[in-house]
């Protein structure tokens, strides 16, 4: 397959979304199989919105769209928006028209006998319309009278269909004894389609405007798009499309449908039915790297020759290639209670910290808060392979404004000290708000004092531990080796284990059993600190409350 049209000094494609909505995952994965492409056949990649839906674009989506991109960090050579090309379209639909291959359509709404095709009897055309002169069709429209210009599908038996549509390398031939559309795609092979099962569709609405049809395919001709890469649900549109280019007198880029990709029960994946599960900012949002949410949508559709997973952008750069992508559809496995709708913010439209949306058990607080098990756990062990990956410096880069985001103080120094302690036990970035939270805060949430016995022991046995340790780190250097030769000394004094020894200082000093090593988080959080909460471990064991 060729990677550039003839002329060309590289491969020009394009991501079109439309401003309809937030940017879905689908859309993302969409934009980045098109910009590895670009990057890997050293070519032009085109951001176009594709926004002459009046009625549907918002602002909102376009920010949303913008914003996402802008997350994951992948730049474009060309933007352009559609609704700044109007005059193009429009002079490409009449130049269809006067080559004899659209007509005005003055029928309201498919009204009035229609003819219809096939088991389905779908609307083809209104053969008033199409079979109207052309003398007789410009003088209802000098008079003022509303019409729709719709494209002249060729059909089976008309006359000059053979001269008209036939002379290769047309898309519209002869094939099992019926006039056809063919095309090719890199991704599903060769398509085709009977002519008499398209209908004559508008090129220009009833109030001027360009259908997506006709602005999509004038503005992948000015654009000398020469590979699209889109969706599956935009194949059965492809017949209309190579239609329109050859109509306009041009060549048809080369198609390349991506596999839809699905919920675990086998629905389209979807805004309305699916929820924030499926906003790229939902993702960003939860705490994953933009290169491992990348890597994560490569995977969903498309699969390098060795099967590898764990990829680094420029790996997938390397390795990318249409014959890679899958035609089978792939599942995203996001649990399916997130499809349930997200709970109202509070009152006043102010969204909760991390901290004050903990207790509420709430999937969705905010698309900002779902939570880890909403999502594909390959996406999870991903995000988790990058981090680690990550220089400390870099990760602690990203977890300090999300740290700080909460309202706690910490400087960039301690944040990289505290980074070096988790990197192993997170798997999002947000994971450092609970991961680390002890480090952050002044004083610990309640934890049960059963938690500060140490196996084998009795709560005597933990406080003795705790009260001699109190004694000895008041008067030791808070660096690993002496914590570590002074707090061992003092488990062979008491004739404890060593983890005996360790586990209730770990609680006291973190609220919990699970922590990162016990020294280096000693001598992260100090001396004062560390004595302040072995002090209240102590009283809590002492007066038997939890």
């Amino acid at each position: 397959m060729a990677d550039s049209v003839p002329g060309m000094a590289g491969p020009r494609v394009r991501f079109a979304p439309s401003p309809t909505g937030f940017l879905h995952v689908g859309s993302a994965r969409t934009f980045i199989f098109n910009w590895l492409y670009a990057r890997h056949n050293h070519g032009t990649m085109i951001l176009r919105l594709d926004d002459t839906d009046v009625e549907r674009n918002t602002q909102q989506s376009v920010d949303s769209i913008f914003e996402g991109l802008k997350w994951l960090g992948l730049n474009w050579d060309e933007e352009y928006k559609q609704s700044d090309r109007l005059d193009l379209h429009r002079k490409t639909a009449w130049a269809i028209f006067e080559k004899g291959l659209a007509y005005r359509d003055f029928t309201p709404a498919h009204a009035g006998d229609a003819e219809k095709s096939g088991a389905q009897g779908a609307w083809l055309f209104n053969p008033g319309a199409r079979e109207l002169s052309r003398a007789e069709s410009d003088r209802r429209a000098a008079s003022g009278e509303p019409f729709a210009l719709r494209f002249r599908v060729p059909r089976h038996g008309e006359g000059y269909a053979r001269t008209a549509w036939g002379q290769p390398p047309s898309a519209v031939r002869f094939a099992e004894g019926k006039l056809c559309v063919h095309f090719n795609d890199a991704v599903y092979g060769d398509q085709m389609k009977a002519a008499d099962d398209i209908e004559d569709f508008a090129l220009l609405r009833s109030d001027g405007m360009p259908t997506y049809h006709l602005a999509s395919c004038a503005d992948d001709v000015d654009l000398r798009i020469s590979h699209v890469i889109r969706g599956q649900d935009h194949l059965t549109n492809t017949f209309k499309h190579v239609l329109i280019f050859e109509a306009a007198g041009a060549v048809s880029p080369q198609f390349a449908h991506l596999p839809l990709l699905i919920a675990p029960d086998g629905t389209k994946l979807s805004k309305r039915r699916h929820g924030p599960v499926v906003s790229v900012t939902t993702y960003r949002d939860a705490g994953f790297l933009p290169e491992a949410f990348i890597n994560f949508l490569c995977l969903l559709g498309w699969s390098p020759k060795n099967d590898r997973e764990n990829m680094s952008l420029q790996e997938l750069q390397d390795a990318f290639s249409l014959e890679g992508i899958n035609r089978s559809n792939a599942v995203v496995n996001f649990k399916e209670s997130a499809t349930s709708e997200p709970a109202a913010p509070p009152s006043g439209d102010v969204i909760p910290t991390a901290r004050e949306a903990s207790g509420r058990h709430l999937l969705f607080p905010s698309p900002l808060f779902a939570s880890e098990e909403t999502f594909d756990p390959k996406a999870l062990w991903l995000n988790a392979e990058h981090i680690r990956a990550l220089p400390v410096e870099s990760l602690s880069e990203r977890l300090l404004p999300i740290v700080r985001g909460e309202g706690w103080d910490v400087s960039p120094e301690k944040m990289l000290r505290i980074t070096q302690l988790i990197r192993e036990r997170i798997k999002l970035l947000r994971d450092v708000l609970t991961t680390a939270d002890f480090f952050f805060v002044k004083q610990l949430p309640p934890y049960d004092a059963a938690e500060l016995i140490p196996q084998k022991g009795d709560s005597a046995m933990a406080l003795k531990v705790l009260t001699r340790a109190r004694e000895v780190l008041a008067n030791v250097e808070f660096r690993h080796d002496p914590l570590d030769h002074t707090l061992r000394a003092a488990a062979q004094e008491l004739g404890l284990k060593a983890g005996q020894m360790f586990q209730p200082i770990r609680v006291a000093v973190c609220g919990r059993k699970n922590a990162p090593p016990l020294f280096e988080t000693l001598e992260v959080l100090g001396k004062e600190t560390t004595l302040e909460r072995v002090a209240s471990a102590i009283a809590k064991l002492q007066q038997g409350v939890n």
